[in-house]
């Protein structure tokens, strides 16, 4: 199966903490405010063409997330359309980590294409430069 969620990958992993005098407890959520919307965009985005029960078994999993290119990447004046020969490498060195951007996506799906992310056993991921249409293509297949 494959999808294609259309999108700026957020990260996911880290979380803030505070104290809800309320609950009498500390409440943990996403450090990154685009971590929330992004995995639902995914969960939504998936649910909607997957219509069937969450696999079970193992799982192999490849996602390829594209970001999308800087601004201060392209020539300005006539070179507006053209990549800086300097910035012109296509995989982003930068953050968000590969990890963590695996991480949001992965959790995303639980409950949706599988069980647990702990199922997926075979992985191929990446992160490269787009000029347009970012997001991710998310590939799963049973082993």
């Amino acid at each position: 199966m494959e999808f294609f969620v259309p999108g700026t990958p957020a990260p996911g992993g880290s979380k803030k903490g505070f104290y809800n005098k309320n609950l009498g407890r500390v409440i943990m959520v996403p450090d990154c405010k685009r971590t929330k919307p992004w995995m639902t965009l995914v969960s939504q985005t998936v649910a909607a063409a997957y219509d069937g029960q969450p696999l079970g078994g193992p799982i192999k999993l490849s996602m390829q997330f594209m970001i999308l290119r800087p601004k201060f990447h392209y020539g300005s004046g006539k070179n507006a359309c053209q990549i800086k020969p300097s910035l012109a490498q296509s995989w982003p060195t930068v953050k968000p980590d590969l990890t963590k951007l695996e991480r949001s996506t992965e959790d995303a799906l639980t409950g949706i294409l599988w069980r647990d992310d702990c199922q997926v056993c075979k992985k191929e991921t990446m992160k490269y430069y787009v000029t347009r249409n970012p997001g991710v293509i998310i590939t799963v297949e049973l082993i």
